[in-house]
């Protein structure tokens, strides 16, 4: 019987880190706003892309936006905790949310059907509302043969004093395919639902189509306003801009060793060694974010050379092959970064396990250690 092979554990190590370049979001959001001559929205929706959405919001609002976008009113309600006092919109809500506080808050809500709008009237007086039409996607907003009904009754209710209609919005199933039939569809369907508005008696001043590839490719959509969230953290669903990413994920090695070949490593050794090769352990997994689909595909960076995830990625662990590469105890793992220093991108493991990036930076585990910092210092320790 062959000997175990010693293995070397970093007594201290250090926790994995996200560090959020904030510098990143302000370069993004100058560019969204020359793209478009109506304001821009800054969507901070799902703790603002996994990027923290207090942070982002100020970023954002410093660097051209003029509003924020959720869907929650609990995360508008965050953001007026966080002492932002820009306009706000919620416009994903069950029947029975807390309109009342909403009111109160100075939030604005989106009306996707009669049973919101009658919900939303009978929380008092002094609400601003969007009124949300499906333009085709078959998701959230009122179906067309109902549109010219919900128009109708929000505007009474305005006559009565009760509310205000102040935005008309929709979406586009298909924007980052710009040639896409569907787009021309759903901004004829957006005249049309305005028409409508406007053939009620209604004036919204805020109608938005837009969101980060329509305000990228299509300015027949922009309107007085786009809505931009994964835009502002780098990430452009159409792959056609260079957006400036915004996260860093390290983790240290807490433990190498050499193995021989056919060494097997991790849940049903789905990876199998096929030469005599070192291998180094980060203590970061799937309950930080990291897909298991990506296992046997992504790379991570280390002492300048990208080294393959090899074995199952487990909840907490993940297992490199350095193969020649120099590494010791403590150094780091750059798992995905921006790309200026040859480490993999959020683009890069999307793209591995098979899932749009907003998967991965949206997915990202409570346990990361998070440091917002300016871009310089993002990879310093990489060097």
């Amino acid at each position: 019987m062959s000997r175990p092979q010693p293995v070397a554990v970093a007594a201290l190590p250090t926790r994995p880190r996200l560090t959020i370049d904030l510098d990143a979001v302000a370069v993004n959001t100058r560019l969204f706003a020359r793209r478009t001559a109506g304001e821009l929205m800054a969507v901070v929706k799902a703790d603002g892309f996994g990027h923290g959405a207090a942070d982002v919001a100020r970023t954002a609002l410093v660097h051209g936006a003029t509003r924020l976008g959720v869907t929650s009113l609990d995360e508008a309600f965050a953001l007026r905790d966080a002492g932002l006092v820009a306009p706000v919109l919620s416009w994903l809500n069950p029947v029975d949310a807390d309109w009342a506080s909403a009111v109160a808050r100075d939030i604005e809500v989106a009306v996707p059907s009669r049973e919101h709008l009658d919900a939303v009237i009978a929380a008092g007086r002094g609400a601003r509302v969007h009124l949300h039409l499906d333009t085709g996607m078959a998701r959230d907003g009122a179906a067309p043969s109902a549109w010219a009904g919900l128009c109708r009754a929000a505007r009474r209710a305005e006559l009565r004093g009760e509310l205000t209609v102040v935005g008309l919005m929709g979406h586009l199933g298909c924007a980052d395919v710009p040639t896409d039939p569907s787009n021309a569809a759903g901004r004829t369907r957006f005249a049309w639902g305005l028409q409508v508005a406007r053939g009620a008696g209604l004036r919204p001043t805020q109608r938005h189509l837009a969101a980060t590839s329509a305000t990228l490719l299509d300015p027949l959509s922009h309107h007085t306003m786009s809505r931009v969230g994964a835009g502002l953290v780098g990430i452009d669903p159409s792959r056609t801009t260079d957006l400036r990413p915004a996260l860093t994920l390290t983790a240290p090695i807490v433990a190498l060793r050499s193995v021989r070949a056919g060494t097997g490593v991790g849940y049903g050794h789905t990876w199998q060694a096929p030469r005599a090769t070192r291998l180094a352990l980060l203590p970061v997994g799937y309950a930080d974010g990291l897909p298991v689909s990506a296992s046997g595909r992504a790379e991570v960076l280390i002492s300048g050379r990208r080294v393959p995830v090899v074995g199952r990625i487990s909840m907490d662990m993940t297992v490199v092959d350095l193969g020649d590469t120099p590494a010791e105890l403590g150094d780091l793992a750059c798992v995905f970064g921006p790309g200026r220093a040859g480490e993999p991108t959020v683009r890069a493991w999307a793209d591995a396990a098979g899932v749009p990036e907003h998967e991965i930076v949206t997915g990202l585990g409570g346990r990361l250690e998070r440091v917002h910092t300016p871009s310089s210092t993002s990879l310093r320790r990489l060097s």
